[in-house]
Formats: C-alpha cells, structure tokens, sequence
C-alpha cells in the first residue's frame, strides 16, 4: 500500500486556540520580523549586529545579559538618560545622575570640541558613554561615527567587555542624534555608521519602534542585498 505524501503542518506558537486569539490587530504594537539567511550555517567571526527587537534593555543589563553598554551622556543633565536610570536600579552601583555628569563635564571642559568615550564601571556593568562635545546640545552624525570608532577600539582584544549592547540613540530625550538637516536620521543610517565604524554588539531600537508593522524589519545588519534590488525598482 502506497504511504500517503508527508505535508508539514504549519508551526504552532501557543497551546489551544492561542494562535488564533492571538492574531494582532492594527491598534497592537507589533513587528514583522523577516527572517534572512540560512539558520544552520555558522560562523566563528563577529559579521553582523544583532539588533534586540521587543526586548528590554533595561531588565537585560540588570539581569547580566550584558557586560557593557555604550550609550550617550552630556556635561549638563542626564537624569532622563538611560545611564542613570541604570545607575539606580544597580544595587552596587554608586553613581547617580550627579556624579555622573559631574564626572562628564571634567572631561567635556577639558577636550571641548572633543566626541570622547568615558567609562563608568557600576560594578556587573561597565558603560562606555559617547560624550557630547561641550557647547552641543545634540550628537551630529560625525559625532555618532567618532565614538563608536573609539568603541570598537576599546573592544579589540577585550573579550571580557562582551557581550556588548547599545542603545540606537534614536527617540533620545538627554543625548538626541540628529543628521546634517537637523532631523533624526534613520534606524539604517544609525545601523550603517555602527557597522562602519568597527562596532558588532548588539543594539536596542527604540520603544517608539516596536509599531512598526506592516513594515517588514530585520534582526540583524547588514541588511539582505534583497532590499537594495528592491529600492533600485527590481523585485
């Protein structure tokens, strides 16, 4: 007797009718992850970002996910940046927002017009903070490439500063990262001048980013050649 084809059965999320029940909404946040490449290949070098879409990075750095963090600071006010919110939720950690831009602004009356990478070492995480120079009150893209270079510098060698995470520095109220027009650049711009400059952690978007849907996003950078023959108007 002939054996009947074998037809695979589409994966089921949730128990029960939970995939059903589940089926979101235009009023839901959500995301379309697409997925790229081939699963089962593997690689020993660090080619891709790794971009951390619907997680918490917060809860991550506190639950030593991570080793370090790169994210922004200013000699001015940081009380809404995600350094200090990190600063206090850390039991050992003896920064707060006054220590740390005081420290910040040592550094920033020194080297004015300089984009530095400062360490804070708040005991199970280490923050490498870009400095906005002196007398700018927003990060340029030159200041953006500047520090991550110094970043990636910092990393060379140093396996024991990873795991490594960023933020996107999109959506920022204390270090807000604008492009040569004055406006917020894109997440591919952002992503683009991370990879350029050397750095291959990974890296939170922002909240605002995960209602984002019908458009498509992808978990890791560099993005498939797919999209470029899509933007060149093939398909």
């Amino acid at each position: 007797m002939a054996r009947k084809p074998h037809s695979e059965q589409r994966p089921q999320i949730y128990d029960g009718d939970g995939d059903a029940l589940m089926e979101a909404d235009r009023q839901a946040n959500r995301l379309v992850i697409m997925p790229v490449g081939d699963p089962r290949q593997v690689e020993t070098s660090r080619k891709r970002i790794r971009i951390q879409w619907g997680q918490f990075l917060l809860n991550d750095m506190l639950t030593s996910r991570y080793r370090t963090l790169v994210c922004g600071v200013n000699p001015v006010d940081n009380s809404h940046g995600i350094i200090s919110l990190i600063a206090d939720a850390l039991p050992a950690s003896q920064w707060d927002n006054e220590s740390i831009t005081k420290y910040a602004k040592g550094y920033a009356e020194l080297s004015p017009d300089k984009t530095l990478v400062l360490k804070y070492d708040m005991d199970d995480v280490k923050v490498f903070a870009l400095l906005r120079p002196l007398h700018r009150e927003e990060f340029t893209m030159g200041d953006f490439k500047t520090g991550f270079e110094k970043v990636a510098q910092m990393l060379e060698g140093r396996r024991d500063r990873m795991p490594m995470a960023s933020v996107s520095f999109l959506g920022g109220k204390s270090n807000r990262l604008v492009d040569a027009d004055g406006n917020e650049p894109s997440f591919e711009t952002v992503m683009r001048t991370m990879y350029e400059a050397g750095y291959r952690g990974d890296v939170y978007p922002s909240v605002r980013m995960w209602e984002l849907a019908p458009t498509g996003v992808f978990a890791t950078y560099p993005f498939p050649d797919s999209l470029k023959v899509m933007r060149a108007g093939g398909s």
